[in-house]
């Protein structure tokens, strides 16, 4: 089955090739485009399943129609964002249809600290071929930019008869068989029972190993033997053949020429190396050399060493998979490797001569290690540092201890010749102040983890670095590729004050983060924090979180494929409680509909679904569903902290209906208190009718994000109108204050858990129009905390008056910064 894809942003389509990052560039994960965008709605490029989003926001993996596996990376190293700048607009396991958004990037934001803007596509899952309709063109969303078909196995071909064949072939892949074809030819071989060896430079490889296929070096133009013996030889071989032959979606023509080597130190004085990381750090210099476990080289008999090998390698096999964010991949290529025939070929022959599971494991590494960096390939070399961290956890394992890890001193700029991946944690938990390598490379394990955790890291400065001394002072400008090894006195102070002024301005808004948030006139102003789960709650207080201002339920009902039932959804309630210690814990009902379907709950096309089936509308309609979420909220969530709060409510008649249900509810379980029950503001009938629900509804908090393309009749998924949709509007800013002169006529308080409650250049009108409560992403709480303590109810009501007296959303923007 062929799936046509369509462009899922405007903007100009570029080949892989031309995308700077060797990762997607050199194919590593998998064929596909790019597209550098012109808008900032990333849509369903065809009908497919959410796989996943990444924790980060930055991309998100879908499944297509015919089985493959999609990915869209927004950005170049946009990992190290950490979300700020995208808005999901799915979740994972949601199905979704040609054109509708998935996520919402804010270009301008992202282009100032991400590497590139450049989008790549890829196909991730192996036996499928890419075919690009549209390159090096202009496309607008939409359009159709590709095609995605199975890759015919050859197997129909094949006399299956045969128990040996052979063939030779020339290799076409520009950058040879490197580590995304190996892993191909593996997965390939997999349904098939013979033996396949390739033969390249008079060497055989076992084409079932990875490692064994990257230790070859096979490159552009190679001569290779293919030989497979077994009831299915003429297959699997060619099954083999096709694909090299075809090019994996590789290109088939010879690599650029490596660039030649800089000099250590070159002319400017400093040392140039490679990003991994970005960021700027001055320190002493630490050199980390850990040492390796001794081992004994004498085994205590074949048996009793294969059974330790064999257990080592399923403990540390059972820790990877229980691996979780960003180190997931890279646990997933270690478990690889632990798997790898050709390494546990190598360690059981040493081990059939005597020698011990550790003394075995650690040659059959070292060897591989060795023939992979004798092939001088810079992709293959990277690697290496994964054979060696699987080396040293089996070796932990096997002899109970591991290797003392020297403890830099905090602040340190640490130097390494390389770094591994089980190294970083302990490292970073030392707080050094940045890393630089003599080799590796960006794409290396420990590179992807310095990215997540954002500290700075430079790869491949060249064994220069190593001559550098133990406390020698050193600037490490990451953005800029440079170790300075002799800053002068000048360079030194103001790079200290550059930083010191950024970790006293972040430490200062940390440690005041806790205290309750008073304005400098003495007006009190909540700040809760917008929640998904229970694992979001402890981490929000720990940053200044005085509560939770929307717990979205919605976490509970997806990725599953029956509704979960109320002792589920009460324990997962009262967790979200207690990592609030005590806190209020304001829980939306479930807001669902024909825009956020799940699979077990019948959803009928809707036209437009924003304007559907959604929110009280749908739980309104299903009754008992509303009726049992009540029950699980009241018996989880204590009585002091519950309050319970409906979305997208429109009149009076809504709330009504559901306060009935939730009476019934309070009866059933025993409870005469009344509980809170609130609305959410998201339609700018609920705006206008403010004085009307604050009659019955106990509080209101302002949706920002829908009553603000409602108001401006502009959708955020549409890029025609998308910039249209500022929360700062006068038309929004108008309703807000209705909203919140309502609340004041019946003494409501209103909240705003939209998005603009996180901006803290935002927070001044707000305040200014009536709101008393802001509820923010966790991260956000700290500086925002800092923002409105140094304001007044004053000066915030002068500030809102004169944003209600503007125009037009740039008006209001212009004020906030000549105000700020």
């Amino acid at each position: 089955m062929i799936v046509q894809l369509h462009a899922p942003m405007t903007g100009w389509a570029l080949p892989l090739d031309q995308v700077p990052d060797p990762v997607f560039a050199d194919r590593m994960m998998g064929d596909g485009f790019a597209i550098d965008p012109l808008d900032g709605v990333v849509r369903a490029p065809c009908d497919a399943t959410v796989i996943a989003i990444a924790p980060t926001l930055h991309s998100i993996s879908l499944r297509l129609a015919n089985g493959a596996e999609l990915l869209i990376h927004v950005g170049l190293e946009t990992v190290a964002l950490a979300g700020d700048g995208f808005a999901a607009q799915v979740r994972d396991g949601e199905t979704v249809t040609l054109g509708q958004p998935l996520l919402l990037v804010d270009l301008d934001s992202v282009a100032l600290r991400a590497k590139s803007l450049i989008t790549p596509m890829t196909v991730t899952s192996d036996g499928y071929a890419v075919t690009v309709l549209a390159i090096d063109a202009r496309v607008t969303a939409g359009d159709p930019i590709a095609e995605v078909s199975p890759v015919a196995d050859g197997a129909a071909t094949a006399d299956l008869g045969e128990d040996t064949a052979h063939c030779t072939i020339r290799v076409p892949l520009a950058n040879g068989i490197h580590a995304r074809p190996a892993a191909r030819i593996v997965a390939a071989l997999k349904p098939f029972i013979a033996e396949v060896t390739i033969v390249a430079h008079n060497r055989p490889a076992n084409a079932r190993s990875i490692v064994a296929l990257l230790s070859a070096g096979i490159r552009h133009d190679d001569e290779i033997a293919i030989g497979a013996r077994g009831p299915d030889a003429r297959a699997a071989i060619a099954t083999v053949a096709k694909m090299i032959e075809e090019g994996m979606g590789e290109e088939a023509h010879a690599p650029a020429p490596a660039p030649a080597p800089t000099a250590a130190i070159s002319g400017d004085g400093l040392i140039h190396a490679v990003r991994a990381a970005p960021g700027l750090a001055i320190g002493p210099i630490f050199r980390f050399s850990p040492g390796d476990v001794a081992v004994a080289e004498q085994g205590a008999g074949i048996a009793a060493e294969t059974t330790a090998l064999d257990a080592a390698r399923a403990t540390l096999l059972a820790a990877a998979g229980g691996t979780a964010g960003a180190g997931a991949d890279i646990a997933a290529a270690h478990r690889a490797l632990i798997e790898d025939p050709e390494l546990l070929g190598a360690a059981q022959a040493l081990i059939a001569q005597g020698r011990s599971a550790a003394f075995a494991w650690r040659g059959a590494i070292r060897g591989h290690a060795e023939a992979i960096r004798a092939t001088g390939d810079r992709l293959l070399i990277e690697r290496i540092a994964d054979l060696k961290d699987i080396e040293r956890q089996v070796i932990a394992l096997l002899t109970g201890s591991e290797a003392t890890l020297p403890v830099p001193p905090r602040g340190a700029i640490l130097i390494a010749d390389e770094l591994l991946p089980s190294h970083f944690a302990s490292l970073a938990d030392a707080g050094i102040a940045g890393i630089c390598t003599a080799f590796g490379g960006p794409t290396a394990h420990a590179s992807i983890l310095a990215a997540s955790a954002g500290l700075p890291m430079l790869v491949a400065a060249g064994p220069a670095i190593l001559e550098l001394s133990d406390g020698q002072q050193v600037v490490l400008d990451a953005d800029r590729g440079t170790l300075d090894p002799a800053p002068d006195t000048a360079m030194i102070d103001m790079i200290t004050a550059r930083l010191a002024q950024r970790t006293d301005r972040i430490a200062a808004e940390a440690a005041a983060a806790l205290d309750p948030c008073v304005m400098a006139d003495g007006t009190r102003i909540e700040i809760f924090a917008n929640l998904a789960n229970a694992a979001e709650a402890a981490h929000a207080v720990t940053l200044g979180a005085e509560g939770c201002g929307l717990l979205r339920t919605e976490f509970l009902f997806l990725d599953r494929d029956t509704a979960p039932d109320e002792a589920e959804q009460r324990v997962a309630y009262a967790a979200v409680a207690a990592g609030l210690d005590g806190r209020p814990l304001i829980v939306r009902t479930l807001d669902i509909g024909g825009d956020k379907p799940v699979a077990y709950l019948p959803f009928p096309h809707e036209e437009n679904p924003a304007l559907g089936n959604r929110g009280i509308r749908f739980s309104l309609a299903r009754p008992d569903l509303l009726a049992l979420q009540f029950r699980a909220i009241l018996a989880g969530v204590p009585a002091a902290q519950c309050r319970i709060m409906l979305p997208m409510i429109v009149d009076a008649g809504e709330l009504a209906a559901a306060r009935t249900i939730l009476d019934e509810a309070r009866a059933a379980l025993g409870i005469d208190a009344p509980v809170p029950l609130g609305v959410m503001v998201e339609t700018p009938a609920a705006a206008m009718l403010a004085a009307s629900l604050a009659r019955e509804a106990d509080f209101l908090s302002i949706g920002s994000n829908d009553l603000t393309q409602y108001a401006l009749a502009a959708d955020r998924g549409n890029p025609a109108v998308a910039a249209k949709v500022d929360a700062l509007h006068p038309a929004v800013l108008h309703l807000i204050a209705r909203a919140a002169e309502g609340g004041r006529t019946h003494g409501r308080w209103l909240g705003v858990c939209g998005g603009i409650a996180s901006d803290p250049l935002a927070a001044p009108i707000l305040i200014g129009l009536g709101v008393t409560e802001l509820s923010a992403t966790p991260t956000a709480i700290p500086a925002l905390k800092a923002v409105v303590r140094q304001l007044t109810l004053a000066e915030c009501r002068t500030l809102a008056d004169r944003a209600l007296a503007a125009s037009t959303a740039a008006e209001v923007h212009s004020l906030l910064q000549r105000t700020a």
